[in-house]
């Protein structure tokens, strides 16, 4: 950990410190508040005077002092400043556990949160990004990302939920609900909607969460096989637009740019973890990507393995989006008159959807329906709210038209 940057060192620390807060004082809000004061005078201190020896505890006793002068200053809290009292004394300073950052990932992906709450929350208290960067990530004002996030805490504590791991039975619906946001976060860095192709901090920031997920909870077969998905996935992202931002299809991609490191990393996790646990829906999303990633050249890829594991997903989960993926793999091993019928099928449940516009228009191609295939391009521009994929799906139309 020595070895970090301050921006990355302090990221990690603070789920730590806000758990640490947390379980002393009682109060999830008060301490998010605190730490974020506390991460600020950091990124003020640490550039100009070096890093403490002991960042961590550093980082508790300034968040600590901010938290107990804000109690201190209200008369209301007065009760409770005894307590705190009392507390701190049972709790050795700078005592701190993984266990804390897990309760604290379980305690902001809360079912009683709404996704983009949860998400909004998640990357602010577990990640340590700012609010003003969580608002940029998500194209929204600083002042409304900054009341979905307050609403959020008042919504924690006025649940009174205990800061500790949820019951055995509870916990694997929990979990879920973890992961879950975990990928929103990935697919939202990868797949950006706006004027860039992709956000690299969000799913770099996703990967790290997983990580450290996968480190907490090492016989979990799905947060290991959520993290070989991301690491499958991001292995690709170098290749994945030209020089000028443009997004380049899987097919066509350079296979030296891929990160060979990620992918041997991503493959060693599905290899331990699918012999000893059923495979989940992230498990069997892993090894998809694994077999492209697998595969020498886009000639050389196994079609039919990768349908055969759309076909196991799609009976996992009844989601549109894996019948999409699956009309694709029909396409590439049965011919695209097969996959143009099941892309059929889901015009009514996925209506006005660029992405089905846009396989449509790539089937169509594949036909040698030229004119089919530029209507559909044009329509998934029309569709897209990524500027890249409209210039690239506008480009595609163009240079089909006669």
């Amino acid at each position: 950990m020595d070895d970090l940057a301050p921006d990355d060192l302090l990221r990690t620390l603070a789920p730590q410190v806000v758990g640490v807060l947390t379980r002393r004082y009682g109060d999830f809000g008060a301490a998010e508040d605190a730490v974020q004061e506390a991460l600020i005078a950091a990124l003020d201190q640490w550039p100009r005077d070096g890093v403490p020896a002991n960042p961590r505890g550093w980082l508790v006793q300034v968040a600590s002092r901010r938290l107990v002068e804000q109690i201190r200053g209200d008369a209301a809290r007065r009760a409770r400043e005894e307590r705190v009292l009392a507390d701190r004394s049972a709790t050795p300073p700078g005592t701190v556990s993984g266990d804390d950052t897990l309760v604290l990932l379980f305690l902001c992906c809360h079912p009683s949160l709404t996704t983009p709450s949860a998400i909004a929350l998640t990357l602010r208290s577990v990640g340590g990004l700012t609010t003003a960067e969580i608002a940029r990530a998500f194209l929204v004002p600083e002042a409304t990302m900054a009341q979905r996030i307050s609403r959020a805490k008042a919504r924690i504590a006025a649940s009174r939920l205990p800061f500790r791991l949820p019951e055995p039975a509870e916990r694997e619906a929990r979990l879920a609900a973890v992961l879950h946001v975990l990928y929103l976060i990935f697919n939202e860095g990868y797949t950006a909607g706006g004027v860039e192709l992709q956000r690299r901090d969000l799913a770099r920031e996703a990967i790290r969460l997983a990580r450290l997920v996968t480190r907490l909870l090492p016989a979990d077969g799905e947060a290991a096989g959520l993290l070989a998905l991301m690491l499958l996935t991001d292995a690709r992202r170098d290749a994945r637009a030209d020089a000028h931002g443009l997004p380049v299809p899987l097919a066509e991609q350079d296979r030296t740019r891929w990160d060979r490191a990620s992918i041997d990393e991503g493959i060693a996790l599905l290899t331990r973890t699918l012999p000893r646990n059923a495979p989940g829906p992230y498990q069997v999303q892993a090894a998809i990507a694994a077999v492209h990633d697998e595969a020498a050249s886009a000639e050389a890829t196994d079609w039919p393995q990768i349908l055969a594991l759309y076909d196991v997903l799609e009976r996992m989960a009844d989601n549109p989006v894996v019948t999409l993926n699956r009309a694709v793999a029909t396409a590439m091993t049965h011919g695209p008159s097969a996959g143009l019928s099941l892309l059929a099928t889901l015009d009514d449940r996925l209506p006005n959807n660029h992405r089905l516009a846009a396989a449509r228009a790539h089937l169509h191609e594949m036909s040698g329906d030229t004119s089919a295939a530029i209507r559909e391009y044009r329509r998934a521009a029309d569709l897209t709210p990524s500027v890249p994929e409209r210039l690239y799906l506008t480009a595609r139309a163009a240079h089909l038209t006669p």
